[in-house]
């Protein structure tokens, strides 16, 4: 049906798109406070730049792409996630000749084709985060306390940070022998998707999400356990600059995060309500990624939140959101000949800054304050032959029921609103 929206994909409607732009504003916010400088990149790449960035063994790559080929016949894919985009402008645009670091942030729509179900979609929408050119793990501890610090200023609670290391591609590599040995008298059990990776990428094994896959490697050896010294001492100082920002964390040794990309510091924020538990926050180190796709060896780090799971979980913990955009006042009038006076009252509030609407469908008095009830209004003035004659007026607060006689102008008018 042409009147309906394809399935999992949604309308964001005016009764909450101030949703949507009270979080936006927040994330500027903390954005600007964090010295972080907005990035906004091409809704579709070239589908190699996933294939590399993302990771051929991963779900988003083998199962959940919109990829097509466009009229050159190139294959063009609409982008799953942000980071890959973020690192090829980072690359195209030489901001490695920048002092470092660079921090960039994006808010944008991804696409993955995957079931539809509460909090996801296949059009959905991401806030990112990326470092770039730092391996500090001061840097890894900061951009975990971003997303902490904006879920704090929202109002969310019982919220928990788990964080673990996966290593470098040296200790990764001694794991996958470990895991591939663990895992070998119980191949024959493993999903096929699975069995794929036990050549290829083994570790995506551990974020299989089949049950009989997830049951098999309850037991398999840690990877945590299993790390260099470098590494090691990297994740301990992570730790300790998170302690003293007054982050609480807990080490979770099974985070592994589903992207191919991830070095050393994984992390998730997970908020726990009434019903369910669910991650709203995932990202971490990822140094050899600008490097894979073209760039040099720049160390970097991030992190992403998906904003519907973010609405989601607020409504479940029972948080409103102001609405900021309902209007100050509404200019009523008796007449057509007190219109022209209406609409020139109305768009020299609107000068003044004071969001101001008028009738256009010729309502009756009546019917013009009953529309302004519903508008929300605070205040309300009605135009008749004796205001515009006598330039006065009573102003109305519609919350308070309140009538104060005033000089029919803008200028007063505004200067009592505020």
């Amino acid at each position: 049906m042409l009147t309906k929206a394809p399935k999992g994909t949604m309308d964001i409607l005016p009764e909450n798109s101030y949703k949507w732009q009270y979080i936006e504003e927040e994330i500027r916010k903390i954005c600007r406070e964090f010295g972080v400088s907005e990035v906004r990149t091409p809704v579709f790449e070239h589908t190699e730049l996933f294939q590399r960035g993302v990771g051929d063994t991963t779900d988003v790559v083998e199962k959940e792409m919109y990829t097509f080929n466009d009229k050159g016949d190139r294959s063009i894919t609409l982008r799953p996630e942000g980071t890959a985009g973020a690192v090829r402008s980072f690359i195209e645009h030489g901001m490695f000749n920048n002092p470092q670091p660079t921090k960039l942030y994006y808010q944008i729509s991804c696409y993955r084709y995957e079931k539809p179900q509460a909090g996801r979609y296949r059009e959905f929408h991401q806030f990112g985060v990326e470092y770039f050119g730092t391996q500090s793990p001061s840097a890894d501890a900061e951009m975990i306390s971003l997303p902490w610090t904006l879920y704090k200023r929202l109002g969310l609670k019982k919220l928990t940070v788990n964080i673990n290391s996966i290593g470098c591609p040296k200790c990764r590599k001694e794991y996958n022998e470990k895991l591939k040995a663990y895992l070998k008298p119980q191949y024959d059990q493993l999903c096929d998707t699975c069995k794929n990776r036990y050549e290829r990428n083994p570790m995506r094994i551990l974020d299989c999400k089949s049950s009989i896959c997830k049951d098999i490697v309850k037991n398999a050896p840690l990877l945590i356990d299993s790390i260099c010294q470098e590494c090691s001492d990297h994740f301990e100082e992570v730790k300790k600059y998170l302690t003293v920002m007054d982050i609480p964390f807990q080490i979770d040794p099974y985070i592994v995060r589903g992207l191919d990309y991830y070095t050393k510091t994984v992390f998730e924020i997970v908020a726990q309500n009434e019903n369910s538990n669910g991650t709203i926050c995932g990202g971490g180190r990822y140094d050899g990624l600008v490097e894979e796709l073209g760039g040099g060896s720049v160390p970097a780090c991030g992190f992403a939140l998906g904003m519907e799971r973010l609405l989601l979980t607020m409504e479940e913990q029972g948080i409103e959101i102001p609405d900021s955009h309902k209007l100050d006042i509404y200019v009523g009038h008796i007449g057509e000949n007190n219109s022209m006076f209406a609409q020139k009252l109305v768009a020299d509030l609107r000068e003044c800054g004071i969001c101001a609407e008028r009738d256009h469908l010729g309502r009756s008095v009546k019917a013009q304050m009953k529309y302004a009830n519903k508008l929300g209004v605070k205040y309300s003035v009605i135009l008749g032959d004796d205001e515009v004659a006598s330039g006065k007026a009573r102003l109305k607060n519609m919350y308070e029921g309140v009538e104060t006689e005033i000089e029919l102008s803008a200028q007063a008018i505004a200067g009592h609103i505020n």
